[in-house]
């Protein structure tokens, strides 16, 4: 699918969201997108892009109101980061999926969330917060789930695991320094004891933010295959191409 379109949208009560969809009517399956700690940059527009090119409608809502940070500027990025309070941006979360329902080319019941590194985290909580309205979530590298101490002073969110009724896809990599193993087994023993539908992936050799291909951290080959896995992720549960 080659033709997309993509805009700015204004949401009803809320910030701005960038928004790609295929050509044609549809209706397809949605995705809301959560940022990383830097803004919707053009690496997120793209992002949405591509998903506009699998077959999706895809949403980025601007939880950061306009800001954007380079890559380099971590300190002033992590400091926005640490800003952030989360039932705000879950309410934008959810302004974001109330104007994909609205959308006559969106599949209303057919409707995910994925998310990298801050954003993971949101598309974690998402599933429980919003799990009446999506219907797969992907986190990549999502930091912040279960810490023992959140250096951004954030709450972690294994409380949350009994609400989630979306299956669940987790992508790690293995030389992610800010994520620990120890992490990772505390989330898949909380999910696993609240019998929830997840897969739990690491990469070897692969960092933090191995996905995002303008940072010195990206690594192609887990970058397309955390890819497919979440193109096969959102076709079995939401529908569409894989």
């Amino acid at each position: 699918m080659s033709e997309i379109h993509s805009e700015w949208l204004q949401l009803e009560n809320g910030p701005r969201a960038w928004y790609a969809r295929p050509g044609g009517n549809g209706p397809h399956p949605g995705v809301v997108i959560f940022i990383e700690a830097f803004g919707v940059n053009s690496h997120f527009q793209e992002v949405a892009e591509r998903f506009a090119r699998a077959g999706y409608c895809a949403i980025v809502p601007d939880l950061y109101h306009g800001k954007v940070y380079e890559y380099a500027d971590f300190e002033n990025a992590i400091g926005h980061l640490k800003t952030l309070k989360d039932d705000l941006a879950m309410q934008e979360a959810g302004l974001a999926i109330a104007e994909l329902q609205k959308r006559p080319e969106v599949m209303k019941h057919a409707i995910g969330a994925v998310g990298f590194c801050m954003g993971g985290r949101f598309a974690f909580m998402a599933n429980a917060v919003h799990a009446d309205k999506i219907g797969a979530s992907v986190a990549f590298y999502g930091g912040g789930i279960a810490p023992d101490k959140d250096p951004a002073g954030r709450q972690p969110l294994l409380h949350l695991v009994e609400q989630m009724r979306a299956p669940l896809l987790l992508l790690y990599g293995a030389e992610d320094q800010s994520i620990t193993p120890e992490e990772h087994g505390r989330i898949a023993a909380a999910l696993s004891t609240a019998k929830k539908r997840y897969t739990l992936t690491l990469f070897p050799g692969a960092p933090h933010g191995f996905f995002a291909d303008p940072r010195d951290s990206y690594r192609p080959e887990a970058a397309a295959e955390g890819w497919r896995l979440t193109l096969d992720h959102f076709s079995q549960h939401l529908g569409g191409q894989a």
